[in-house]
């Protein structure tokens, strides 16, 4: 049993909250827990309990809890920006990555509106997110064609051994049966092999279905839209650099370079390689 049981029996809700921001910074996340669920049983309308408590959960990889208090948090406060973002990572953690995205795309949104400064934590847990995402739907895009492949593979196969069957019936004289059956043989063969080529050749686009680094921003990480170059020759999307320095600060993310809205150039060549991208391989408009 933790000491910190017997010291906390006249705090206020208040008081147990700051006993648990202690706690857990010094990483006892259990007794900081622990804390935070005194403070919910004496004051349960403060959103700011279950998501300092889903927090802990989080830092302890107890998924379930963190989504059960990250939602009571949200039916007390919708907009509050710690609940949808908590959430969000947990739901990533149960490869619920749709549901987590609008989580925490509605964090990201919130902090902007209220002008909270998260840093790259939103966004890159964004990032982790529609990766993940992307992944398990290319994982299952491929065992789709493998077996579709396979299944046409075997109607080849069931076809000729059809045509030879009636060929055999249809027929008495076996040197003719042999050399008919053979012919049906090759042609199957040469159906196979133009089929396997054709998959084969989708494999090999496959291996390439990835957008290079390059062609994303340096904040958000998603495909460039309207580049704009800075000074020191890093480009960015526009409204992510933007954002930065209305939110951040005046520098840029990556030099730590001083930084203002008006030293940002359109970069016309980067959009033209990303736009010649997109038009050979659509399928990156849903990366």
């Amino acid at each position: 049993m933790s000491k910190h049981t017997y010291t906390t029996a006249n705090l206020t809700d208040k008081e147990l909250k700051e006993q648990g921001n202690r706690l857990f910074s010094l990483r006892r996340f259990e007794d900081a827990m622990n804390c935070y669920t005194k403070a919910i049983i004496k004051n349960p309308s403060v959103a700011t309990y279950f998501t300092n408590r889903a927090l802990c959960h989080l830092k302890m990889k107890r998924w379930e809890a963190t989504c059960q208090d990250c939602r009571r948090a949200l039916d007390i406060d919708n907009n509050q920006v710690k609940g949808h973002f908590f959430l969000g990572q947990a739901l990533v953690e149960l490869d619920c990555y749709d549901e987590a995205i609008k989580h925490l795309h509605r964090a990201n949104d919130l902090a902007r509106e209220q002008k909270l400064n998260f840093g790259d934590d939103i966004a890159a847990q964004i990032r982790i997110a529609r990766k993940k995402r992307w992944n398990v739907q290319e994982e299952k895009r491929i065992a789709q064609e493998i077996e579709l492949q396979s299944y046409l593979n075997r109607l080849i196969n069931e076809d000729m051994q059809r045509r030879i069957e009636a060929l055999k019936v249809d027929s008495n004289n076996k040197d003719d049966v042999s050399s008919k059956a053979s012919k049906i043989e090759d042609e199957c063969n040469n159906y196979r092999s133009e089929l396997n080529i054709l998959f084969s050749k989708m494999d090999e686009r496959r291996r390439k279905r990835d957008v290079p680094d390059y062609l994303c921003g340096k904040i958000s990480f998603e495909i460039l839209n309207e580049p704009v170059i800075t000074p020191s020759g890093i480009t960015y999307e526009k409204k992510d650099i933007e954002e930065h320095l209305e939110r951040v600060g005046h520098f840029d993310p990556v030099t730590r370079v001083k930084l203002t809205a008006d030293q940002l150039i359109p970069n016309f060549t980067m959009k033209e390689v990303v736009d010649a991208f997109l038009q050979e391989n659509e399928w990156a408009l849903d990366y």
